[in-house]
């Protein structure tokens, strides 16, 4: 299939990927007057006494903002917000379809990290979650550091922690896979924007003790005389603790684990061979990786995953935010902290068991009908055990009711 010119005709025929749908009937004059005036007065006079109450009294339960400004949207960049517009709704159709959440995409016409701090902020009262999605690093970092401080729902930016935490579940699987362990491999991960920072830091708060983070100007380590943003001085601090110097080529060699966040075919045959025994290699760059699946294969590498889905292995953050955002809202959570990212990434991770692991099959597919349902019950469990739960329910009722809502 012709998927560009498939798309722009589907996307010409619809007219845009999602809709409003009624869920009151207006089909009488009583009908009329309880869904709007004089009877919804009531319900508004109960939230002014208690706001909590617009979790019970609309849809604000169930309902996130995805927001971009359209600087970084897929591989694309700086395309603007009208333009990033068709990725939002594709990212709310799949809020729908993987997690049964309402999300509605607003589009910003600024690139001021305050002003979108103050928009998101001032309308963050309609909402249970915010999704940031497709803003340039580093000031989708300040962005979201700002707004967790402002707000009291969930906060996520996806291109960091989504990919993170699907990285981190395929990693998982694949070391199990070679037998090794997270806390004596060698991790290698190229690239210091958003997404590659975040797989660093999550790599570091799940245990990894060996990790070197690479960009254009080489290897990161502390004191490194180069222009850093806030999270690459932060890393700096916690990785590559011997301050290996060099660039990819210098430091890949012997390494476990490489895992790309950067930019296309950087990871060569050359050096992915010098890497050890049972080599494992995520090549995440969008839309074409560091390697492909099968140059990795054909390099000698044990396990090897890309974003795409025509081959094995494929990181899709599909397998994330859906159900991270359905057990945060389903238990209205404060926010969203790193213990439920590394219990996202072992929800995920513990669906393949032992005996089904495979080269070609460490992480679930995105279509599994188990994934989100658990991730949903993982996050819901930590937002409760760490007092950020404004409801409590039995983690094991979101698994289920999250199946239910997703005919999965």
């Amino acid at each position: 299939m012709d998927y560009a010119k498939e798309s722009l005709k589907m996307h010409y025929d619809l007219k845009g990927k999602i809709e409003v749908v009624s869920r009151a009937k207006v089909d009488s004059k009583d009908a009329l007057s309880l869904a709007y005036t004089p009877g919804v007065a009531q319900p508004c006079l109960e939230i002014q006494k208690d706001v909590n109450k617009s979790y019970d009294l609309t849809r604000r339960w169930n309902t996130v903002a995805v927001v971009t400004d359209g600087t970084a949207v897929l591989g694309l960049g700086d395309i603007g917000p009208e333009a990033g517009m068709p990725v939002m709704e594709g990212k709310c159709v799949l809020f729908k379809e993987f997690g049964g959440v309402d999300a509605i995409p607003l589009c910003v016409r600024s690139k001021d990290v305050d002003e979108i701090v103050k928009t998101v902020s001032l309308l963050a009262g309609s909402f249970g979650g915010i999704n940031l999605e497709d803003i340039s690093a580093p000031r989708c970092f300040e962005i979201e550091k700002k707004l967790k401080e402002k707000c009291d729902i969930p906060i996520f930016h996806d291109d960091q922690h989504g990919t993170a935490i699907a990285c981190l579940s395929a990693v998982l699987g694949a070391l199990r896979f070679v037998k090794k362990d997270i806390a004596t491999a060698k991790f290698v991960v190229n690239g210091c924007g958003a997404a590659g920072s975040a797989i660093g830091r999550l790599l570091v708060n799940m245990g990894a003790q060996n990790v070197i983070m690479v960009d254009r100007f080489g290897a990161l380590y502390e004191g490194i005389d180069a222009k850093l943003d806030r999270i690459q001085s932060y890393l700096a601090t916690v990785t590559n603790k011997e301050h290996k110097q060099g660039t990819l080529a210098d430091v890949a060699k012997g390494a476990d684990v490489m895992i790309g966040a950067s930019a296309p075919n950087v990871f060569t045959k050359e050096i992915m061979q010098s890497m050890a025994d049972k080599a494992i290699v995520f090549a995440l760059a969008n839309p074409v990786p560091e390697t492909s699946y099968d140059a990795a294969k054909e390099a000698g590498v044990a396990v090897a995953g890309t974003g795409r889905s025509d081959r094995p292995n494929q990181v899709n953050n599909v397998t994330v935010f859906p159900g991270v955002f359905r057990g945060a809202i389903d238990v209205r959570a404060r926010a969203i902290t790193e213990d439920m990212k590394v219990a996202a990434v072992y929800a995920i991770a513990d669906l393949i068991d032992e005996k089904d692991l495979r080269e070609d099959y460490v992480v679930p597919d995105a279509f599994d009908p188990r994934v989100a349902p658990a991730v949903a019950a993982a996050v819901a469990k930590v937002a409760i055990e760490k007092g950020l739960a404004r409801k409590i329910v039995d983690p094991e009722v979101v698994r289920a009711n999250t199946a239910k809502r997703i005919g999965r």
